[in-house]
């Protein structure tokens, strides 16, 4: 795998020109993309995205660039609907497994019309990009195929793409080079 600062430069370059931003991806497929690191290098990451993003908010491109972090996704819908604190204790009660089986329900993360979607659809303006971030840390509240065969079904007008920590090779998603995804062919690796 090349260098990821080399790897992440050529993303920035191609998500720039204007064929990215077409409304369909290679061979008329969904442009979603997945952008696939070692997790090792989770704040690299970050950082670069957050600077793209402040680069993007000075204007200057022909593109809008809305990066939606899931994790924080997540938590501000517990948070609104006062449902933090029943969590932790539910958490604690029956344990992670059945409260990441609460918080899907609630969210209804498994539907086509799930709070994440509709967030996202009603977030993201025309003429934009948008990244998705925060893969990691929904684990395993929010798996990563579920997100995007959801996204595909409802959201199609702008690119996507996904930052994932692990190994996207086309055919299999593997969360942190260790765990194994439904597999997810919709999706195309960026760089």
């Amino acid at each position: 795998m090349a260098d990821l600062n080399e790897r992440l430069d050529k993303m920035e370059d191609a998500i720039r020109k204007p064929s990215f931003r077409q409304s369909s991806g290679r061979a008329n497929e969904v442009n979603y993309w997945i952008f696939d690191y070692p997790p090792d290098r989770e704040l690299e990451v970050r950082e670069r995205v957050r600077c793209m993003q402040n680069r993007n908010a000075r204007g200057g491109e022909e593109f809008e660039l809305k990066v939606f972090d899931l994790y924080d996704i997540i938590i501000d819908f517990l948070d609104k609907n006062n449902f933090l604190e029943e969590c932790y204790k539910f958490e604690k009660k029956r344990g992670l497994e059945r409260i990441g089986k609460a918080v899907s329900n609630s969210m209804k993360i498994n539907d086509d019309d799930s709070y994440i979607v509709q967030y996202i659809r009603d977030n993201t303006p025309e003429n934009a990009i948008v990244f998705l971030t925060g893969v990691g840390k929904c684990f395993p509240v929010l798996r990563s195929h579920k997100v995007l065969n959801n996204l595909h079904q409802a959201f199609v007008r702008v690119p996507v793409v996904m930052f994932f920590p692990g190994i996207y090779n086309e055919q299999e998603l593997i969360l942190f080079g260790e765990i194994k995804d439904d597999n997810y062919y919709r999706a195309f690796k960026l760089v």
